[in-house]
């Protein structure tokens, strides 16, 4: 936790400058991601499980309803992105937990809703969570596109998905904190795109 060292000055500067470090290509390609599966009237997953499961639900939120322009909320001739975070099943995934396993809480819930075709927005501050990487094999095998959301060195995740998005650095707090200022910009991004440009 660097932030224990620092007083908030310090560590908000600290912040600013790991921003700078991010790729921005990275981030651009996430937007694209999604905006194909827009397109294409495909599915985009999210998973994660802490602060990252947090991450999952608020990205899922703001994908959702964020891409939207207001005066198309009653219009059911716009065309929605199709985005479910896989965190938010409770009973599901206290079921597939408890009776086989914490990590397969997200792989059977894809086994039950997920194409060829689709996204996996995978989100593991790690890179080495089990149940994540189950998910992320299970979709290779089964079509679905991935993209690792990594911190620290990217642990296994970082060369399993199809694509990342990368922050170098060993302190969880910042790494998640990074991971939702980029979701903040996708969201942005894909707004323009899916109601600016209409």
């Amino acid at each position: 936790m660097i932030g224990a060292t620092m007083n908030p000055r310090q560590f908000l500067d600290r912040v600013a400058e790991e921003l700078g470090k991010i790729d921005p290509a990275q981030v651009k390609n996430l937007a694209d991601l999604v905006y194909e599966r827009y397109l294409a009237g495909r599915f985009v997953f999210i998973i994660g499980n802490g602060g990252s499961g947090s991450n999952a639900s608020h990205l899922c939120e703001d994908l959702g309803k964020g891409t939207i322009k207001r005066e198309y909320f009653d219009d059911d001739r716009v065309k929605r992105l199709k985005v479910l975070s896989l965190t938010d099943n409770t009973p599901y995934i206290l079921a597939w937990g408890n009776d086989e396993g914490f990590d397969r809480v997200f792989l059977e819930q894809l086994k039950n809703l997920a194409s060829p075709g689709d996204l996996l927005i995978a989100i593991s501050g790690s890179g080495n969570s089990p149940n994540i990487l189950k998910s992320v094999e299970w979709a290779h095998a089964h079509g679905v596109t991935t993209l690792g959301c990594t911190g620290f060195g990217g642990g296994k995740l970082k060369t399993l998905a199809n694509h990342n998005l990368h922050v170098n650095l060993d302190d969880m707090g910042i790494v998640e904190s990074i991971h939702l200022t980029a979701f903040h910009w996708v969201i942005d991004d894909l707004y323009r795109r899916i109601s600016l440009e209409r």
